[in-house]
Parts: C-alpha cells; structure tokens; sequence
C-alpha cells in the first residue's frame, strides 16, 4: 500500500456529516428506504448529477451521527493509504478503538497488506454490540483498482453489525450481481430519487415562495422529469421575473443555468471520446448501438451505450433488453445546444446519416424527419411520397400536414402525388383555402400527362370540397366527372364516389 505518516493529516471537514437546511423537502417515503441498509451489507445510490444523493444521506443520516459515520471522497483519496486511514479514522470516530489495531498496521514503517489491514478491521467490528453504517459519498471519483478490489473483499468478509452506504454518479466496479441474487444489495437510482410532483409543489411554493399553479408545476416537472437540480435551475431562473407561465413553457435545456451546470458537473468530467459520442447521439429521440455507429462513423456504440448507462450519465433504457435508450430530455437538449454552437456545419451531415439507417431499416417516419432537420428536402418528398396514403388510412393527419408544410413549395409543386396529399391534410382541418393552389397543381399536371386515374381522384376531391361548403349539385356532378376516370382497383375513391353519391 506504499508508506503513510501517521502524521498525516485529515481534514475534519471530509469527515463530517454535511449540515441539512432547515427548509429541506421532506422525503420520508426514501428515509424509509433508507433504513433497509441496516439489515443488507451494502446500499448505492446510483445516479446522475443532481438527483440529491449527498442532500438525501445526510438528512437520514444527521439524527444518527452515534451509528453513522461519513467520509465525504475526493479525487486525492485514490491514494489507497489516504483511502483506507480516512476509512478508519470515521470508523474509530463512532466506536474509539475500533481503528487502533488496523490504523498501526495501515501506518507502521513496513505497512502490512490491505487483507492484513482489513481483516484487522472485520476481527474488531465484529466485536460491536448495535449495527453501524459508514456512508462513502462521491465514490465514483475513485479510480484506483487496488481500492476497489479491497472493498470488495471487505464486502465479502463484513460482519452482520456493520453495513456500507455508497454514493456515487457511476456502477462502482464491486461485485454488485452477486450481492444482489443473495439480496444483500439495496438500491436507489435515478428513477427513486427523482421529485415526484407533490415534492416538486412543496419546492416550489412553500420552500422557494412561488405561487405556482398545478398545471405550470407540473410542466416543470415533466419538463425536468423530476431531476432536482432541473427544478432548482428554473426556480433560480424564475426569481424576480414576471412572465412566470411564459417562462416555464420555454424553459429548456438550453438555458443557461442548465448548460452551465451540466458543463461544469457532467461534461468536462467525460473523456473526449464520450463528449464527442453524446454530442453527435443528442439529435436522437431514441439510441441503439447500430444506429449511434451509423451517426458517429464508429464501432463501438453498444459498448459506449452501456458504459453510459453504467455511468448514470442521463441515458434511460427503454426496454428489458437494453436495446433501446434514450437521454434525459434536458440534457439532450443542452448536449444539442452545445453541438449547434460548437459544430453548427455537422448537423446536417449527422441528421443524413441517421435518416439513411432509419430508412433501411424501414422506420421511415424517423427517416423523413431526419432527412427534413437535415434540410434535405428532395429525399424527405421521396421518402414521402410512398408512405402517405398509409398515413392519412392511420388517421396520422397531422404528422403528414406537418411533413408537407416543411417542404419548400418548389418541392411539392413538382411532384402532383404529394399536391393531392397536402390538399387532403388541409381539407381534414377545414382549411379549405389552402387546399386550391396544391389541387390545381396536381390537375394541371395530371392532365398534361393524360393520367386519367389520377385525375379522376382530383375529381373525387372537388366533390368532398363542395360537400364541405354545403352545394350539393357541385359535389354530384364532381362524383360523376370521376367515375369513369378511376382505375377498376381504386376501392378508397370508388367508396368514397358511394358515399358522395349516397347523400343526393
């Protein structure tokens, strides 16, 4: 373990259990959780920045400063001697004593081995009368092998009085599977310790004196999806503005107190191979290894996919498999924020690439909008143009007049089938306006081409439009013009012809 003064000195503060404010959100439904680490060897609390892991285990933890010892880590404990005395220290702190025997072996001038070290520590624990916890906050800022192969053996070896309480942003790399098929593992994730909505309104309102309304605390936490820091950041956003309500409809990752914060606390912690993933991943809604290696142009996007979620760095599986993921709405956000200011020339390059996967892989709705944020307008009128009477049959209206309305009129007006579909998304939200200039569009070429059928379906179109406006005779004779013009194997037109006609 390398030589370690036992004049080394600690800071107290590293050692103390943080103080708890007054106007804390009460969370009894987790204190209750909590309270399960004394009957299991080891509880983690695992998750991303900003969740209140140190907040939380310091509120259950303060009224049992007798039972509960604390070290609050950092990057410097990757010494495993300065590790383990620290260690030690808190423990001897609640039982004087308990770290005489270990802290000598830790601190002689020919230090003995960390199993020597740490079975002199579980020879004396097992000796105390009540149960004792010791909380280990900001684990994942530790790196060094040799400690975590130590703690797992501690853990292999604990006797049932004494019970570890680790937090950290990462899956420490200690034997988790196994601790939890024999159920000596308790977790608290991202999922358990986000706000639900009450703690949200009791945050909100009677801690930070907003008078907010049920529907606008609830956008704000949907919004953040419960993230605390999220919640926190707009609350600080929200101080001595007027326009609450219009504030927090616009409120989104790229704010600045949220870029800042997931800078400062998430980004500039990744390696640069992880930056660049989760910046050039961000434009998706939803995340595979495939699909991340079709955007990146690299090889590994499964392995990073669950490096990340072991990281619990905001990515949410959305299945059993782990195939499919997605990030935390506002940080996706903030990640494309930063890729438009940094990388504004690669978003496009990155939208086509995602479009091409979708597309072969036939999820062609995702390929369109893809190839649409990519501007590439003629590929979106392709991909289209196929798909849209399976659209309308869907009763997807808004999706196609969405689609439409994003295309350039030049694109449009150059292919009559999408004219005709563009009118129809109109017609189905009474835009009957609208609807006239794409119609006479696709007439015009239609009947340059002597495409009889498909001018019998502008037709069948000008009868539901007179319908619509209340002439009935207009509509009849529309019908008729139709009938004869329709191919024997369009039974959408030749029905709605019944129908039409069925109203005379």
């Amino acid at each position: 373990m390398g030589q370690h003064s036992s004049e080394h000195l600690l800071m107290a503060t590293k050692l103390a259990i943080p103080p708890v404010r007054a106007d804390l959100v009460p969370r009894p439904h987790l204190f209750q959780r909590l309270e399960a680490c004394l009957l299991h060897p080891l509880t983690l609390l695992a998750a991303p920045a900003g969740f209140g892991k140190t907040v939380l285990l310091s509120a259950w933890a303060r009224p049992r400063q007798r039972s509960v010892g604390w070290v609050s880590l950092d990057s410097s404990d990757n010494d495993p001697a300065q590790f383990w005395t620290y260690v030690l220290t808190a423990l001897d702190a609640l039982h004087p004593g308990i770290g005489t025997m270990p802290l000598s072996l830790l601190q002689s001038a020919q230090p003995a081995s960390v199993e020597t070290v740490l079975a002199a520590l579980i020879n004396a624990l097992g000796t105390l009368q009540q149960h004792i916890a010791l909380i280990l906050d900001d684990y994942h800022v530790i790196e060094e092998l040799p400690i975590h192969r130590a703690m797992a053996f501690l853990l292999d070896h604990l006797p049932p009085q004494f019970h570890l309480v680790i937090a950290s942003r990462v899956d420490p790399p200690l034997p988790l599977s196994r601790l939890r098929a024999h159920h000596h593992l308790v977790e608290l994730r991202a999922n358990d310790l986000r706000f639900t909505l009450a703690e949200a309104a009791t945050f909100l309102n009677e801690i930070m004196g907003f008078q907010l309304a049920e529907h606008d605390i609830a956008a704000l936490e949907t919004r953040t999806e419960g993230w605390i820091a999220g919640l926190q950041l707009a609350a600080l956003s929200m101080q001595g503005r007027k326009d609450i309500a219009g504030f927090i409809s616009a409120f989104a990752g790229s704010h600045r107190y949220i870029v800042d914060y997931l800078t400062e606390e998430v980004l500039r912690q990744q390696t640069e191979h992880i930056r660049t993933f989760l910046l050039q991943t961000s434009l998706l809604d939803r995340l595979n290894g495939s699909l991340c290696d079709a955007v990146t142009r690299q090889s590994n996007g499964q392995a990073t996919l669950e490096r990340l979620e072991q990281a619990n760095l905001f990515l949410l599986p959305l299945d059993d498999e782990r195939s499919w993921y997605r990030y935390h709405h506002l940080f996706a956000e903030a990640l494309r924020f930063r890729l438009t200011q940094a990388h504004p020339d690669l978003l496009s390059i990155l939208h086509q690439r995602a479009s091409a996967w979708f597309e072969h892989h036939g999820f062609i709705p995702e390929a369109v909008n893809h190839a649409l944020a990519a501007h590439d307008f003629e590929r979106a009128a392709t991909l289209i143009e196929p798909i849209l009477y399976q659209m309308f049959s869907q009763g997807t209206h808004a999706t196609v007049r969405h689609w439409l309305q994003a295309l350039p009129e030049e694109v449009v007006f150059t292919r009559p089938s999408l004219c005709l579909l563009y009118a129809w998304a109109f017609l189905y939200v009474g835009e009957i306006e609208s609807c006239k200039k794409p119609l006479e569009v696709a007439e015009r070429a239609w009947r340059a081409e002597g495409n009889l059928s498909r001018l019998g379906e502008v037709y069948i179109f000008q009868s539901s439009i007179a319908l619509v406006q209340g002439d009935a005779i207009r509509a009849r004779d529309y019908a008729q013009q139709a009938l004869p013009l329709l191919a024997e194997n369009d039974l959408i037109n030749r029905c709605n012809y019944a129908v039409y006609m069925a109203q005379f």
